[in-house]
């Protein structure tokens, strides 16, 4: 692939797989050998990019960001400015992601994630994968007829947020079809309404009697199956999706831009971005934007009590430690803490209830590459493969792995951790509420971020916040800025929100309620119920039953 520079060619995180191009591991999502996928190199911001980024929008500096790893020689370029423009018209922020100051004093910021159309911070990245699946589509199909045409047929199993969000990104796109499975009664009353009341042809919603394991379980059987292999091309658009992780490093330059044009930052001022996560994939996009060249001090990786990754942090060990019965029991049902995996702690965070942070992958290989790399770059790369394959081998016989000190050191050297309870989770919330500072301004675009004057922040976004106001303690103002990430709107976990504010005068849960939420439950819904003992039997008749058929020679 001459045409494609060495940020424009994929690499498996396993060593199965090299020379991939960007269509190609976006269409696989994961590596033939298990792996996931990542570009040969990091490419890196011009030296003078501060004279001329600093003032683009949010679409023309993804539009710039994505072409250093996308090669026009496959999306051409006034093709990809398009998808772009699409993929972020249903924003309604004018800036997409907007940047709020929740404290000027300590010079602590909120990036808001959730003005997209299931109001969570996934649609930035899914409504853009969306738009690329039907952009590769579409150009396979131009010149075939009939059978000869090919059709993706995406399976994904939810515990609400990534089955919403899909949906969205992927209805009513041409030569695509969308099945999600979720646990019957087991999402949130919002996120189940979000799902089942899209009722476009290619969207399929399947209710599960049974757990979020089940659900998963059944998904990864059919993609396991030889049966309906034959017949129907299926594919993945989970967080392990490259595309998913490439998108968001675009808010991390968009925030920080916006931050450098206030009055209150000052040249040399350092930036720390503190980030609740589960899967590591949305920090993990900050860590690429730093590694491109955006002057970033610290990321810092914040938890809630599914703490796998701060225990990284503070051991060097990467374990799972699983929960039962009474001892994970939390959280709210009617928010979805019940439908996630066995043996994960359920919180009032449920997107962050995670056992194993599958995204923490692309990161090892880059440590490994930079602490064990020695000899040809080919060498290089392999080396960095063997180590990874080895660690993940050893967390799947053993349930966790450590690392060597020198590993431990070199991922400090970009990250600090935190680690957040579900009572300082709440604690959080309410003192944010109450602080009402001056400066506590809601952004432009979605409503419900406050009442009675007070910011409210969802369970997800409290943790980044928590974690923030502890960093600010080790590297206080005037000298460095916090931007904690907002990856949810407080309404789409409205029983932790009225748990941590109930008591509060003044404080009215429909004032964070959106007009898009009112009355969503009494729209048509479209779903089908399928019992756990229809096994993969029933799932397969269904899909041949709902789903087009793709050509076995396209």
């Amino acid at each position: 692939m001459s045409s494609h520079t060495t940020s424009q060619r994929y690499l498996s995180t396993r060593g199965g797989s090299y020379n991939l191009s960007f269509e190609e591991v976006v269409l696989k999502g994961l590596a033939s050998d298990g792996g996931l996928f990542i570009p040969e190199q990091i490419p890196t911001i011009p030296q003078d990019w501060g004279q001329e980024w600093l003032e683009w929008s949010f679409q023309e500096l993804a539009f710039r960001l994505f072409s250093l790893y996308i090669s026009p020689a496959e999306i051409p370029s006034d093709d990809l400015r398009k998808i772009v423009e699409k993929s972020y018209s249903s924003f309604r922020a004018p800036d997409i992601t907007p940047l709020v100051t929740l404290d000027q004093d300590k010079q602590l910021h909120l990036l808001e994630l959730f003005h997209g159309p299931t109001f969570a911070f996934k649609d930035v990245a899914l409504q853009f994968l969306g738009d690329l699946l039907e952009y590769f589509l579409v150009r396979r199909n131009e010149h075939k007829e009939g059978s000869q045409q090919e059709h993706l047929t995406v399976i994904g199993a939810t515990s609400g947020d990534t089955g919403s969000a899909a949906i969205y990104g992927l209805r009513g796109k041409k030569d695509l079809s969308i099945m999600i499975m979720f646990p019957k009664g087991k999402v949130s009353p919002i996120q189940e309404a979000q799902m089942t009341t899209v009722t476009d042809v290619n969207v399929h919603n399947v209710a599960l009697d049974g757990s979020f394991d089940d659900c998963q379980d059944l998904v990864k059987a059919l993609f396991g199956d030889s049966d309906i292999n034959q017949s129907h091309k299926l594919a993945a658009v989970n967080s392990i999706n490259w595309a998913r992780i490439l998108a968001q490093v675009t808010y991390y330059f968009f925030a920080y831009a916006t931050l450098a044009k206030s009055e209150r930052f000052k040249k040399g001022d350092r930036v720390r971005f503190v980030t609740p996560t589960g899967n590591f994939g949305d920090v993990l996009a900050g860590w690429f934007a730093k590694r491109m060249g955006l002057p970033l001090e610290r990321l810092v990786v914040s938890t809630n009590e599914n703490d796998i990754l701060h225990r990284f942090w503070r051991s060097g060990y990467y374990e799972k430690k699983p929960v039962h019965g009474q001892e994970a029991s939390g959280g709210f049902a009617e928010d979805g803490s019940k439908a996630h995996e066995d043996g994960v702690r359920e919180t009032l965070s449920p997107a962050m209830d995670i056992l194993v942070s599958s995204n923490f992958e692309r990161l090892l290989w880059f440590l490994a590459f930079q602490v064990y790399g020695q000899g040809s770059l080919e060498e290089q790369r392999k080396t960095a493969g063997h180590r990874v394959k080895g660690w993940l081998e050893e967390l799947k016989s053993s349930g966790g792995f450590g690392v060597e000190p020198a590993i431990l050191e070199a991922a400090k050297a970009d990250f600090e951790s935190e680690r957040v309870s579900d009572n300082e989770t709440l604690a959080t919330i309410r003192s944010i509420y109450l602080s009402q500072s001056p400066a506590a301004k809601t952004s432009k675009g979605t409503k419900g971020t406050a009442s009675n004057g007070g910011y409210v922040l969802d369970p997800h976004s409290a943790i980044g916040v928590a974690a923030a106001q502890r960093s600010i303690n080790r590297a206080p103002p005037p000298e460095t800025h916090h931007i904690a990430l907002a990856t949810a709107h407080p309404a789409k976990f409205s029983n932790a929100v009225e748990m941590a504010l109930k008591e509060e005068p003044g404080f009215q849960f429909t004032d964070v309620l959106p007009e898009q939420f009112i009355g969503l439950d009494g729209l048509p819904k479209r779903v089908t119920d399928l019992k756990r003992s229809d096994g993969l039997e029933g799932v397969r008749k269904l899909i041949r039953e709902r789903v087009p058929a793709t050509s076995m020679n396209a």
